[in-house]
């Protein structure tokens, strides 16, 4: 499961963009600009291809506002993404103690 402290604060996706992966799943996020100011863009995609090499048709995206509370939302939504992709109804179903590998 993907945590707020995995995720880089919103100083660093100012200026960068932030990749990771989580057991069997790949994600950035990143500053996007839009007609009414920046959004918080987020991409999700099936392992074990980078962004690039990726088709666009395995990806799946949503935007947030671009703040803390973005930022937050954006990992909530991954880690449901990941559920999705990997075939079980919620990514938070794990063991007790079974350790996030990524």
């Amino acid at each position: 499961m993907i945590e707020r402290k995995d995720v880089m604060p919103v100083n660093f996706l100012k200026k960068e963009r932030f990749t990771g992966s989580d057991r069997g799943m790949r994600y950035r996020m990143e500053k996007t600009q839009k007609e009414d100011g920046d959004v918080l863009t987020v991409t999700a995609w099936p392992e074990p291809y980078a962004y690039d090499a990726t088709p666009e048709e395995q990806k799946v995206r949503a935007e947030f506002p671009f703040s803390e509370e973005g930022i937050r939302a954006g990992v909530d939504w991954l880690n449901a993404q990941r559920g999705r992709m990997m075939g079980t109804a919620d990514a938070a179903e794990e063991k007790p103690g079974e350790a996030a590998r990524g």
